[in-house]
């Protein structure tokens, strides 16, 4: 396999992140947070994408009594959700997202987004592989923000931006 940064479906420039950002519509949330844990990134920032316009759609890993999250159906897989899906933003830790990979795959995503501090290269090297753009270890928050100046100046709780 080469290398993931060898691969050009790996987002990293402000240019293909600004392109990226700026024709999404739909997201959905691998590893949502209920408004129990509103102060976490796994709930702050799917709520500032919500306020921003955005359509997301809660996939959360645990919670299964929850209907809706966000004021917005539950779905329990990615390839369970009707129609396309443009980003489908990643709260799970590294060693973790392998067991996520066919569900991903079968959703077919235009791109996914790992969180900061959510790395993975040879998760993120299959995505690319099957077409699928994807951008490692930042903060979809920070980054819509910074890159597209919505907010500008609001940090989220526990979201450090890259330097």
């Amino acid at each position: 396999m080469a290398r993931v940064t060898d691969l050009a479906g790996l987002i990293e420039s402000d240019v293909a992140l600004t392109h990226l950002l700026g024709s999404v519509r739909r997201v959905a949330v691998l590893g949502i947070k209920t408004a129990t844990q509103a102060l976490q990134p796994a709930y702050e920032v799917p709520r500032y994408l919500c306020e921003q316009g955005l359509e997301v759609i809660p996939v959360p890993v645990y919670f299964p009594g929850v209907q809706s999250i966000l004021g917005r159906p539950v779905f329990r897989s990615l390839q369970g959700i009707a129609g396309p899906v443009d980003l489908v933003n990643v709260f799970r830790r590294p060693q973790d997202l392998e067991a996520h990979l066919d569900d991903v795959l079968a959703c077919g995503p235009r791109a996914v987004w790992l969180q900061l501090g959510i790395r993975h290269d040879a998760f993120a090297g299959r995505l690319v592989e099957a077409g699928i753009d994807v951008v490692q270890d930042r903060c979809l928050m920070v980054e819509h923000r910074r890159l597209l100046g919505r907010g500008a100046g609001e940090e989220a709780s526990g979201s450090v931006p890259r330097r």
